[in-house]
């Protein structure tokens, strides 16, 4: 067991409405659904999260299904949430819903079904 601050479920509930507000608490997890149009969006987004997981050193729990991906994120060894949930959640959320801006030089996804691999928020 480590000596990193655990949060209560109130304030896991406060910071994720401040913060995260597509995120979850559930059955002792920080959990969020990204929904996408298929496997290969699905795809997409678990190798995003992982990326980002493996940099972090710091690893969630995935369910990779055709449409979507579920990621559950516990410091597991403080047995909670810790500050290492909330900054990887925030790393996730902030990567995969990222689009270009209005005026970039980017164009970003076609809004074209045959194009479209993930739901934005």
């Amino acid at each position: 067991m480590t000596d990193e601050k655990t949060y209560t479920p109130a304030e896991i509930g406060q910071h994720l409405a401040m913060a995260l507000p597509a995120w979850d608490y559930a059955e002792g997890y920080l959990r969020r659904q990204y929904r996408t149009s298929g496997w290969k969006g699905a795809l997409l987004v678990a190798n995003t999260i992982g990326h980002l997981a493996e940099a972090a050193w710091h690893h969630p729990d995935l369910r990779v299904s055709y449409d979507s991906v579920v990621v559950d994120l516990k410091t597991h060894s403080a047995n909670g949430i810790t500050d290492k949930d909330f900054e990887l959640a925030r790393k996730i959320e902030d990567t995969v819903q990222w689009r270009p801006a209005v005026g970039s030089a980017l164009d970003g996804t076609p809004d074209d079904p045959r194009f479209r691999y993930l739901y934005y928020d």
